[in-house]
């Protein structure tokens, strides 16, 4: 049903007075769905059309997860003399630290930037621009001819890192149908887990080779150039694009006429007449819970932001600091441990686990929408906790029977990836209002990125200090707390729009 262009002025033009205190729109026709506890009209999708706005996004994803993969690998090539194919092969333990994690702290300079810029950009320039980062990054690091420049090539690859994890989750939420929008990002997780699997893969294929380390960095070019050109030619998130049409960046009716048809695009030719009044929904939705307003640095911390800062921030800090990396160290001599030949071969442990945890993925993107965020982390998280406290006893009182701790590395992994993992990313992306969602995710991101790199950090001292049994118990610890923060203060946003989501769960 299309709109007079008249009536979508008047409509626009009375945005600006819309307060969520009053509740009303002006008049009595126009009050928002929400407000009265009525869902928007049901949304017409194509899921083929739903693909390709989700793969391109999720590239990036996939990219971070073969860095994480592929550098295990490269960092045993470059170490060796006869296959490094250079002449500084001798590095010392701190400049392999910066090799490794050099991507870490560009990504958390990457998360930094977005605070600042991904409003500015939106969300699908964001993501061009981290395939761009993505690009050159791989190919300094690939050709490097001294140390510092690769340092440099994994600093720039980790910036993009930084940004396409921000984007990524948002653009995927904004455009995707409301009854598949759990299921797409918790894909994403899936990408990230196929992309480890794939750099441990062609990683464990290329080390042999004299300088195996450059094919496996120059490896990852192909996927950010077709990421770029994807992002190119997908359309802009037509909330971003309301979202500046309610802030008056632009003339309201042409970002309104361009939503309509990037909808039209992400939606397929299933939206029929619909998309004008989709489009129109949203606006009013958007207008009664303010998203009129600026944003204020300070606005971030304070009223509903700061309800899905804790909520969203809480969540991706404690998915770092409930022992994940810790868990991974121990797989190879955990399962050495008891009786397997293969476990001797670290690659190969982390290809077996990586299929492992891809199996896991899968299962909660098949069930995410039917049993909702928190039954999946309740759930999940309560196995992490037994796991983790098995993994304790072991250590301390049971390491005569191996069998518990490989039980309870495959329940630590399995149920990871059946809440944390997915789930973590899928609520960040969901819970922060529209107006402060980029900068409140990019908090998000810097979290999590900085909890994996504080984790990493004191892992070896915590180890020395207290020992592995003690450690794990006081990870099953930190598991519990998290239980109960999930219990008390996640909300589930199962078939929520975005905008009934911030109206009702913040």
């Amino acid at each position: 049903m299309a709109t007079d262009p008249e009536q979508a002025r008047a409509r626009l033009s009375s945005f600006g007075k819309v307060g969520k205190s009053s509740g009303e729109i002006g008049s009595a026709d126009e009050e928002p769905l929400i407000a009265n506890g009525i869902r928007p009209s049901p949304e017409n999708y194509s899921v083929s059309a739903a693909i390709l706005p989700f793969l391109f996004p999720a590239l990036g994803g996939l990219l971070y997860g073969y860095d994480i993969g592929s550098t295990s690998c490269a960092t045993i090539s470059i170490e060796s003399p006869t296959l490094s194919g250079i002449s500084w092969y001798g590095l010392s333990s701190v400049e392999i630290g910066l090799i490794t994690s050099g991507s870490l702290y560009g990504a958390l300079i990457g998360s930094i930037l977005a605070f600042n810029i991904a409003d500015i950009l939106g969300r699908r320039r964001e993501l061009i621009l981290a395939a761009l980062l993505y690009l050159v990054g791989a190919l300094v690091t690939a050709v490097a001819p001294d140390f510092i420049i690769m340092v440099v090539g994994r600093f720039v690859f980790g910036i993009g890192i930084g940004l396409a994890m921000h984007a990524a989750p948002m653009y995927i939420a904004e455009t995707a149908p409301t009854p598949m929008r759990g299921q797409l990002i918790s894909l994403k997780e899936f990408f990230i887990v196929l992309g480890m699997v794939g750099g441990y893969g062609i990683g464990s294929l290329l080390v042999d080779l004299v300088a195996g380390w450059r094919y496996m960095y120059g490896a990852s070019t192909p996927l950010a150039v077709i990421m770029g050109i994807g992002m190119w030619w997908l359309p802009a998130s037509p909330r971003w694009l309301l979202l500046c049409a309610m802030k008056r960046k632009g003339d309201m009716q042409d970002l309104r006429e361009s939503a309509i048809s990037c909808l039209c695009r992400l939606r397929g030719q299933s939206i029929g007449d619909s998309a004008p009044t989709e489009v129109d929904e949203i606006l009013t939705e958007l207008s009664y819970v303010g998203e009129d307003k600026e944003v204020s640095l300070r606005e971030v911390f304070h009223g509903k932001c700061l309800k899905a800062l804790i909520i969203g921030a809480g969540l991706v800090l404690f998915q770092q600091i409930t022992g994940q990396p810790s868990v991974l160290y121990y797989a190879a001599s955990i399962l050495q441990s008891a009786g397997f030949s293969a476990a001797s071969d670290a690659s190969r442990v982390s290809i077996l686990l990586g299929l492992f945890k891809l199996i896991m993925t899968g299962l909660a993107v098949l069930v995410v929408e039917r049993l909702g965020r928190r039954p999946l982390l309740l759930g999940g998280v309560s196995g992490i906790v037994i796991s983790l406290f098995l993994l304790g006893s072991y250590y301390l009182f049971l390491d005569d029977v191996p069998a518990v701790a490989v039980v309870a590395l495959l329940l630590y992994v399995g149920c990871y990836q059946l809440s944390f993992g997915p789930i973590g990313w899928l609520m960040i992306s969901e819970v922060f209002p529209l107006r402060l969602r980029g900068r409140g995710l990019s908090v998000a991101v810097l979290v999590n990125f900085g909890a994996n790199a504080l984790v990493t950090f004191a892992f070896s001292p915590l180890k020395d200090l207290l020992g592995a049994g003690i450690l794990f118990y006081a990870f099953g610890v930190i598991a519990l707390l998290s239980l109960a923060f999930i219990f008390f203060i996640v909300p589930e946003t199962k078939g929520l729009t975005l905008e009934e989501i911030e109206a009702k769960c913040l």
